[in-house]
Formats: C-alpha cells, sequence, structure tokens
C-alpha cells in the first residue's frame, strides 16, 4: 500500500500465508482490522484497490490494518477450497495479530465479505469477540453469507453487475440489517475509492455511537 507496509509471512491451515500490514502513526493504536480480499478464482489479492482502500480507513481510524492473501494467492501456500478453508484462514490471521485489551475488527470485500461473515461466527464459537464487521460488496448472491451482528457496517454499490444490490437487500432485510446504498457505484468503485473510504470511516464512527 505504501512504503511503510510492511510484508511479512504467517503461519496458516494449509501453509504459509502472505500478509501486508500498515500502522496507524502519530496517534494511540485503536485496535486490529483483519481486511480480506475478493475471489481468488476472479483475480482476487491483498493488492486489490478496495482492500486497500478499506485498509487506509482503518489506518485512519487507528487500527493496524492486516490483509493477507488467501491460501494459494500471491505467495500464500495451498489451494482454492471453495471458501471453507479461507475462512479457516480469516481465522488463523485473526488469532495471530490480535492483542489482549484491543478491539478486533473484520472487514472485507465481495467474497470476503463472505469469509468475515463465518470467521466472526467462528473466531465467537472460540472465545474470540469481534468489535465489529465492516462488509463492502458483500457476495450475497454468490456464496451463503451469515447473519451478523446489528451493528455491522454493510456498503455497497447501486449498480454493482457482479452482486445484485437486491440480493444483498435480500439478506439483510430479515436481519432488519441496514445497508449503505452509493447511487451509480459498480461492484468495484471505480472513481469512487476516496468516497468508500470516507463511508467506511464515517459508517464506522456512527456505528460507535449507536452500539
Amino acid at each position: 500500500m505504501n512504503a511503510q507496509t510492511l510484508r511479512q509471512m504467517l503461519p496458516g491451515p494449509a501453509g504459509a500465508l502472505a500478509c501486508a500490514v500498515d500502522e496507524p502513526t502519530g496517534m494511540p493504536l485503536r485496535g486490529v482490522a483483519v481486511i480480506c480480499h475478493p475471489n481468488p478464482t476472479q483475480g482476487g489479492t491483498l493488492d486489490n484497490k478496495v482492500a486497500q482502500t478499506l485498509a487506509r480507513a482503518f489506518v485512519q481510524l487507528g487500527y493496524r490494518a492486516v490483509r493477507f492473501n488467501f491460501r494459494g494467492v500471491g505467495g500464500s501456500e495451498g489451494s482454492w477450497d471453495e471458501g471453507r478453508g479461507e475462512v479457516d484462514d480469516a481465522v488463523a490471521v485473526a488469532q495471530a495479530f490480535r492483542q489482549e485489551g484491543l478491539p478486533l475488527a473484520l472487514a472485507g470485500f465481495s467474497f470476503g465479505g463472505y469469509v468475515c461473515s463465518h470467521a466472526a461466527q467462528r473466531l465467537a464459537a472460540e472465545g474470540v469477540a469481534v468489535e465489529r464487521l465492516c462488509l463492502v460488496g458483500p457476495a450475497a448472491s454468490r456464496f451463503g453469507m451469515t447473519t451478523v451482528a446489528a451493528d455491522s457496517v454493510v456498503i455497497h454499490g447501486e449498480v454493482d453487475d457482479v452482486v445484485p444490490l437486491s440480493a444483498v437487500l435480500d439478506w439483510a432485510r430479515p436481519q432488519a440489517l441496514p445497508v449503505t446504498v452509493v447511487p451509480g457505484v459498480g461492484h468495484f468503485f471505480h472513481g469512487q475509492l476516496p468516497l468508500l473510504k470516507t463511508l467506511v470511516v464515517r459508517s464506522w464512527h456512527t456505528a460507535a455511537s449507536i452500539s
């Protein structure tokens, strides 16, 4: 993401996982955010622009932002596991980077949103509290999204041609889960990444004040 990004390898369930870590500067560390990238079978990596934008937003919020490549992607060992093993990867990264006394957040784009929803449930079952989820363009039409906490931040483009807005609303409606809809924006937020960053930061503060 920038010259200060720390690249490192982390032991994972199917072999080493490539990670990129960005630290906030000039402020106390507020928490740790683990960020999940989009579908590896469609070119998704930790360097995806939306994943990088999520990292920038969380760094601005004072979080250590941890992106990682799922198994079989960009230096990470193992191979695609249709979402099952990728949830295992996210849980392993969260367990490795979380710090006692600091909140743990999960954020994901598209397929990464699906992974976050399941990883949060898995971590809770293991006794690890997740402060909040941030899901951008969650893959509600393609993968089995779980229910999420009521204070989760969900942002979706009005004209998303990969994950239809209607699918996200159908997933969110039974949960009475609010969705921030960005007019005229597609799945990858082309030309609107600064707006996305602003929305994440603003929504995170709003969710914190409500919860």
